[in-house]
């Protein structure tokens, strides 16, 4: 039974793929589609409420209503979703429904039938686009389900709730219901490839500000490692829908199950491997510098950067910041919060050097002639990989994956791909 319910799973969040397949799904735009796909479930009710009254038949139906809710638990139940909490929530919905059409039942009986427009079936049209949501609805609870979690979701977001529950039957106090009910759920189990499978969707963190391996755009992502996750998802017979992470909170955001696999240009490092399975890696390299070519003989070595008077930027959080931080101990060091841009500081002549990927590097020296890499070399070494979950058939599908890619050069040609166009 749970396979055919997975398998419908699978196919209502179809739509929310489509629309976030190479996106970056922030953390706002995942609550905005749960609460849309809410209230166009709600908005249905003035149509079922103008069935019925032609038809002559109650407003409650008990057996259609636990139908309703049995399906949300057993669809929630392959996501890790406990049922009580699945249950509370569509019993508001259900309540609410009820609400609404018994409102305009007795509206009609006083003042007449004034529903405009054909009256849709409720057997061939109308239950049929409400089970459809209920599937959509599940989904979205998945995707947003790390956000519900937080201790402050239903004061953050209850702005949010006023601007997107707009059909008829909703006030203060039922928006105010419905973000408690969200807050209360949470994905007992732990992520794991057949949670994805069941969730019809593999959920890939990444920053989206490091060229050329995740970087976002006027909404969109491209990089090396974007076309990567795309293809190991589609070898899943998954999407990939990319949520936001940063730097600083990447192994935090793991732990919280924001995602199932992190990308963009992640450097192998104790830190992540003590929490998180890391794969096979796909690329290498090391930290180099970087400088204005006009600079460029002044900073051939590190002893040479770290000297009073250089100014040394650095993106926060991640191996740039702790290897300058660990290494330079008289240079300025200055943290600009967006790693895109972060290159124009030193064009500006508001920095000296960043000390960075031998890759990225290369990119900006091939974007901007009056950057140089100083140094030829690197000062370390890094493995560039994928972060999980630890889930033994999850990683060890990655691998096998990766394996492939790598004996047929795939992500080579990505990365020199990258660096000449």
């Amino acid at each position: 039974m749970y396979r055919a319910l997975a398998a419908g799973l699978c196919a209502a969040l179809l739509p929310l793929a489509a629309f976030a397949a190479q996106a970056l799904l922030d953390e706002p735009a995942r609550v905005s589609q749960l609460l849309d796909v809410i209230d166009a479930r709600l908005a249905l009710m003035p149509a079922v409420a103008a069935y019925k009254w032609q038809q002559h038949a109650p407003v409650a139906d008990p057996p259609r209503e636990q139908a309703v809710i049995a399906r949300a638990i057993a669809l929630a139940k392959p996501l890790g979703f406990a049922p009580g909490p699945v249950s509370q929530l569509f019993e508001l919905q259900v309540r609410l429904a009820r609400e609404i059409e018994e409102g305009l039942h007795a509206q009609w009986r006083a003042r007449g039938f004034d529903f405009e427009g054909p009256v849709p079936r409720l057997d061939t049209q109308l239950r049929p686009r409400l089970d459809q949501l209920s599937g959509e609805l599940l989904s979205a609870l998945y995707l947003a389900a790390p956000v519900l979690a937080r201790p402050d979701f239903a004061s953050q977001y209850a702005a949010s709730a006023t601007q997107s529950l707009k059909a008829r039957g909703w006030n203060p106090e039922a928006r105010t219901e419905l973000l408690m009910r969200l807050a209360s759920l949470r994905l007992l189990s732990r992520p794991s490839l057949d949670r994805a499978r069941a969730a019809g969707v593999l959920r890939v963190g990444t920053p989206g500000d490091y060229a050329p391996f995740s970087l976002e755009a006027q909404g969109q992502l491209s990089g090396v490692d974007i076309e990567l996750a795309v293809a190991f998802a589609r070898e899943l017979g998954l999407p990939a829908i990319f949520v936001r992470t940063s730097w600083p909170s990447l192994l935090d955001d793991l732990r919280r199950d924001a995602f199932d696999v992190a990308v963009g240009g992640i450097a192998a490092t104790p830190e992540r491997k003590a929490a998180a399975a890391l794969s096979v890696p796909y690329l290498s390299g090391g930290k180099t510098l970087l400088a204005r070519c006009t600079d460029a003989k002044r900073f051939g070595t590190l002893s040479a950067v770290d000297r009073p008077g250089v100014r040394v930027i650095v993106n926060p959080g991640g191996t740039n910041e702790s290897f300058a931080r660990g290494h330079l101990h008289r240079a300025t060091i200055s943290v600009f919060p967006d790693n895109r841009a972060i290159f124009e500081e030193i064009l500006a002549g508001h920095a000296d050097v960043m000390i960075t990927d031998d890759t990225e590097v290369e990119l900006q020296v091939h974007h901007h002639p009056q950057l140089c890499r100083p140094l030829p070399g690197t000062l370390t070494h890094a493995d560039k990989v994928f972060l999980m979950v630890r889930d033994d058939a999850l990683n060890a599908k990655v691998d096998e994956w990766l394996t492939g890619a790598l004996r047929e050069g795939v992500p080579q040609r990505l990365l020199q791909d990258s660096l000449t166009h």
